[in-house]
């Protein structure tokens, strides 16, 4: 019998947040997990957390974790990123698309005419970065005809969150990974969209101690940051993953399928009677 090798996984935007969280879930003995950001030294920004340390945790859980300094908005540094996970792991498992550009005035009130033009930067950091790391890893991914692409997305891709420029991204990286299921199922790599659940991040915690009480109703069934990645750990071994590829999933609702629960035990809800349902694309295909 031949030897399955080691899990290579790749996680975007995990110095801190759903993306640290993911990548430490994730870490077993016999995985590697490659973990990129731009947050290198404690102390360097407004946030707890740096790539180094989400490595250390990982290697302290029994994987391999290898911190890659990376600003996903320079493509010849994803380029670099990709060549090294190539020479050194040979194959790619796994990429978490999660990195994502979020401006100071994002949750500020006012039109998106108020606020500065540099608020597309989410398109580039978020919707353009989820292309090309995923186009780089569909060229590890298809000749071994195996791997699994995943977008960490919103709801606010239905509904109304934080303005259009991260509603339009958000609806675009669900329809994308739609479409790179078209491209890629004939090659055995499945991709899908999954609608994170709200997260206690260190982002999130701030502003729950910042304003008492404000929070407490939303966030009452709120995940850990890990939750995503015990998800992602059961649907690398869900034999249904091909038929699942090309979807878009609230994450809450592929774990109850899945029985995946929060590091807690808590099987979360699923917001979907507050803040709708994903949209499913047509079987068409035209072209391709």
């Amino acid at each position: 019998m031949a030897v399955k090798p080691p899990r290579v996984v790749l996680v975007t935007g995990a110095s801190r947040g759903i993306g640290r969280g993911t990548a430490v879930a994730l870490a077993a003995p016999g995985t590697t997990v490659y973990v990129t950001g731009r947050t290198t030294r404690a102390g360097t920004a407004p946030l707890p957390g740096t790539i180094h340390e989400t490595a250390a945790e990982i290697t302290r859980r029994g994987g391999r974790g290898v911190a890659v300094a990376c600003d996903h908005a320079d493509d010849a540094q994803v380029e670099a990123l990709f060549a090294q996970v190539a020479r050194e792991a040979g194959h790619l498992d796994l990429l978490v698309n999660n990195v994502t550009a979020i401006p100071d005035e994002l949750v500020l009130p006012g039109g998106f005419w108020e606020k500065p033009l540099a608020m597309q930067a989410i398109l580039d950091v978020g919707l353009r970065s989820h292309y090309v790391a995923s186009w780089h890893a569909a060229r590890l991914m298809v000749p071994r005809k195996s791997g699994l692409i995943a977008m960490v997305s919103s709801p606010g891709a239905r509904c109304y969150l934080h303005g259009p420029a991260y509603g339009a991204g958000k609806a675009g990286i669900d329809k994308m990974s739609a479409d790179m299921a078209v491209d890629l199922k004939k090659h055995g790599v499945a991709a899908v969209s999954l609608w994170a659940a709200l997260t206690l991040t260190e982002r999130s915690q701030v502003a729950m101690r910042e304003h008492p009480g404000e929070y407490d109703a939303v966030m009452a069934n709120a995940v850990h940051p890990e939750f995503m990645g015990r998800l992602l750990d059961a649907l690398l071994s869900d034999p249904a993953l091909p038929g699942r590829s090309g979807r878009t999933y609230y994450a809450a609702e592929l774990a109850q399928e899945l029985k995946v629960t929060d590091v807690d035990g808590r099987q979360p809800p699923s917001d979907r009677a507050f803040l709708g349902e994903p949209a499913q694309v047509s079987g068409a295909v035209i072209g391709g």
